[in-house]
């Protein structure tokens, strides 16, 4: 409480200004057009690790950008300091329009998406031949987000010394997907390294698998000086990996331009987010034949007009089931 002696003055008294004196809010944002740009290679709790020209930059989001988060892979824009050095630390006040997004949920009724990677031109989808079994309702998903998503295919099976590829490469052999076979005697020696990263030269590729499949051993052969722990045993019982990578990280591969994002082992691949329209655009011998369908046709009734566009020898039946397979693939679960 304040206390006046006998000679108070009015003026005296402080006052809270009313809202015509405060200053008025804006929406107009500083543009930055001095920020450097930068890429982001992984997030940890809120802190951004960004290369910046040669230089790792650890950074935290602007508050000007709201609820917009960054991910592995963004083109950002960072102002602050920007030297890299230890307890040094740059904002991120920018986020680039991005060229692709791989996006999942944690199931099909999951209405909150996660986004993966951002920015990537392909996704290897690493599955083993055995041990554990391959899962092709969630390589089929998988696909699926791709497609989506602005994202090239490629698949990658490994383990062939214990199973051959046939039955896999018959199944997905009418897609027409880029695929690559391993072994892990070839993985040892470097020639299973050496033919994948001809698929990755020049190009940002995200590795997306369940655990146990080899993945991140096939990424730490593939950059072997940023070398991570491998993957741990696979459980007897589930036929399921242990997960050792937790998090996104974007890695430059050795001998070769590109680079190489990997992400955690998935045990689900939800596409709650994926209009299944999208999803024709992948076959681009079978969009032309839609062209007949009714309004809103699923491409999988009576009326579909690609049954009679493949009768009329436009395109392989074997196509045609593909896609539908994978339109389906939101009514499986991944382990069917």
């Amino acid at each position: 409480m304040r206390r006046y002696g006998k000679h108070t003055d009015e003026d005296d008294i402080r006052t809270r200004p009313g809202r015509r004196n405060t200053r008025p809010r804006t929406n107009i944002r500083p543009k930055h057009e001095d920020a450097a740009e930068g890429m982001v290679l992984t997030v940890d709790r809120g802190r951004l690790t960004c290369l910046v020209e040669d230089r790792i930059v650890l950074a935290m989001k602007a508050r000007e950008l709201g609820r917009k988060a960054a991910v592995v892979g963004d083109r950002v824009a960072l102002v602050g300091d920007l030297s890299g050095k230890k307890d040094t630390l740059a904002r991120i006040v920018r986020i680039e329009e991005r060229s692709s997004l791989l996006r999942r949920t944690a199931d099909d009724d999951d209405p909150f998406e996660r986004v993966v990677v951002a920015n990537a031109d392909q996704l290897a989808i690493v599955t083993a031949l055995a041990d554990p079994e391959p899962r092709p309702r969630l390589i089929d998903r998988c696909l699926v987000a791709a497609f989506a998503g602005g994202l090239e295919p490629l698949l990658v099976m490994t383990k062939s010394d214990l199973a051959p590829p046939d039955k896999l490469l018959e199944l997905y052999g009418a897609l027409d997907i880029p695929h690559v076979v391993t072994s892990r005697e070839e993985l040892a020696d470097g020639g299973a390294a050496d033919r994948v990263r001809e698929y990755l030269d020049g190009k940002v590729t995200a590795f997306v698998g369940h655990s146990g499949v080899g993945k991140t051993t096939l990424v730490n052969a593939l950059v072997p000086e940023e070398r991570r722990r491998s993957t741990g045993h696979v459980n007897a019982v589930t036929g399921r990996g242990r997960h050792t990578t937790t998090s996104a990280l974007a890695l430059p591969l050795t001998y070769v331009d590109g680079w190489v994002i990997d992400t955690p082992g998935v045990r689900s691949f939800g596409l709650a987010h994926i209009d299944p329209s999208q999803v024709i655009h992948a076959f681009p011998d079978l969009e032309p034949g839609t062209e007949g369908c009714p309004r809103a046709c699923s491409h999988d009734e009576p009326e579909c007009a690609l049954d009679q566009w493949v009768e009329e020898g436009h395109a392989d039946p074997a196509r045609l089931y593909s896609l539908r397979r994978l339109l389906a693939t939101r009514e499986r679960t991944e382990g069917d």
